[in-house]
């Protein structure tokens, strides 16, 4: 019978592969939109997120390094 940790690891493996899976996705698709015109317009929505970000002063930095932190885990 599986453990809680082990029910719990096999759960965050599935997670980042399927955060790392969007992630290609998100680059497949920025390459396509650069290459290809902005039909999916994929470079605004990124540019959105990311002003979101600074436009929040020190706590969206704050928050773009807990990202960062908990992606790199």
């Amino acid at each position: 019978m599986a453990t809680v940790k082990s029910v719990l690891s096999n759960i965050k493996g599935w997670a980042m592969e399927i955060v790392e899976f969007g992630l290609a996705l998100v680059l497949v698709f920025l390459v396509v939109d650069i290459l290809f015109g902005p039909q999916l317009n994929i470079v605004d929505n990124l540019v959105a997120v990311i002003n979101s970000f600074v436009g929040q002063g020190i706590i969206g930095l704050i928050a773009l390094l807990i990202l960062l932190g908990i992606y790199n885990k």
